[in-house]
């Protein structure tokens, strides 16, 4: 008997409270986790409040988009990103 396990998906926001283009993508991001449900999973990291997060991710600038799949990453987007791209990225 074949037992299915889905694999998680998380996407990591990588942002901070003073980062413009991470204010601009917040409505996408929104949408997106509307769209998502309990698909993927939406871990939002304030890079000022958690900076060791951010090194071990290799995080340069915000926002930082990344996806992983089952612990590990399968993608990564720096900057404003358009939704589809983000959608096609996590969905993928």
């Amino acid at each position: 008997m074949l037992i299915f396990i889905p694999m998680t998906v998380k996407f990591l926001d990588f942002w901070a409270p003073w980062c413009s283009p991470c204010k601009m993508m917040n409505p996408i991001l929104e949408e997106l986790k509307k769209e998502w449900g309990d698909k993927v999973e939406v871990v939002e990291i304030n890079v000022d409040e958690n900076p060791s997060e951010a090194q071990k991710y290799g995080v340069m600038s915000i926002p930082t988009y990344v996806i992983e799949k089952d612990g590990k990453e399968i993608g990564r987007k720096i900057g404003v990103t358009s939704k589809e791209e983000l959608n096609k990225l996590a969905l993928s």
